[in-house]
């Protein structure tokens, strides 16, 4: 069987492929949280790269900078956890939690431990993920309409939205570049792991065949999944929200892999043998999911 050839992260970024798909749904077709999920997937991608690349680097390199005009690395995560707050804060209408015990961010913030700036940092995306279950399309529609402006908070939430994904993406490739330059490969460069492919007969294949809901994201916000696992001339497919079917190649009877995307899925059973679901290990996550039929 000829699968259609995946050209995006299947998993993180919906309605946003190029190529290889279906015309795209119409006006009312389209889902109610469909621009926001594009946001919120393009986010959850840098995120992810974000806190694994932070997490490579050295704690004794967080003070390195390529010169002494440049930003060091432990500025760039301290900086990160304050414009996330401060963006995420406006386009959901939330006030950033400050606990007794936060050590606060200012001009200092570049000297913390490692340990702190990566909890620090966590929290962020954490709080932001909270944001994003507040924001559906029909509160980003006034502010991405072309027309006049309008009184209140016009053109606030899709500008918060835009530069938050934004200023993700400017700062991973500025922290990958700093990567480089101390000899270490960033997260989206790192080929994918060596599997060996097994022969599974379509009896077992049959088992996993269904549709499972994977939550969103509490730590990267990365949007709910509902996936679609099929069985075709004995292989085993999975088709994400509006984008293109690929397949699923065993390793085990439980694990499966993507030849597109480094990303892993294991099928999970209860004591009688009965699949009950799937874990999703994507960007540094490892997303559960029930199946749900």
């Amino acid at each position: 069987m000829k699968l259609v050839p995946v050209l995006c992260a299947v998993f993180t970024l919906p309605l946003m492929c190029v190529g290889g798909q279906s015309a795209p749904p119409s006006p009312r077709q389209r889902p109610a949280t469909a621009v926001t999920e594009s946001f919120q997937a393009m986010s959850a991608l840098f995120a992810g790269r974000l806190i694994q690349a932070f997490d490579a680097i050295p704690a004794n390199r967080y003070d390195y900078a390529p010169t002494s005009a440049q930003q060091t690395v432990g500025f760039v995560a301290r900086h990160l956890v304050d414009a996330n707050y401060g963006l995420c804060e406006r386009f959901a209408e939330m006030e950033r939690p400050r606990p007794a015990t936060e050590v606060r961010v200012d001009t200092a913030g570049a000297k913390w431990p490692k340990d702190t700036l990566l909890v620090q940092l966590k929290a962020s995306f954490t709080f932001c993920a909270t944001a994003f279950s507040r924001v559906d399309d029909s509160k980003l529609a006034d502010e991405l309409a072309v027309g006049p402006p309008t009184a209140g908070q016009t053109q606030q939430r899709a500008r918060s939205l835009l530069l938050f994904v934004t200023d993700l993406a400017e700062h991973y490739s500025q922290v990958a570049s700093y990567m480089r330059l101390i000899g270490l490969v960033p997260p989206s460069a790192i080929p994918p792991g060596q599997h060996t492919v097994v022969q599974l007969p379509a009896a077992m294949l049959a088992r996993y065949v269904g549709t499972y809901d994977i939550p969103p994201s509490t730590l990267l916000g990365s949007p709910r999944l509902v996936l679609a696992v099929t069985l075709t001339d004995d292989e085993l497919l999975v088709t994400p929200p509006s984008q293109p079917t690929a397949r699923l190649w065993p390793e085990s009877d439980t694990e499966f892999f993507l030849k597109e995307v480094n990303a892993q899925v294991t099928f999970t059973r209860n004591a009688s043998g009965a699949v009950t679901g799937l874990v999703l290990h994507y960007n540094g996550e490892d997303r559960p999911g029930t199946k749900i039929k």
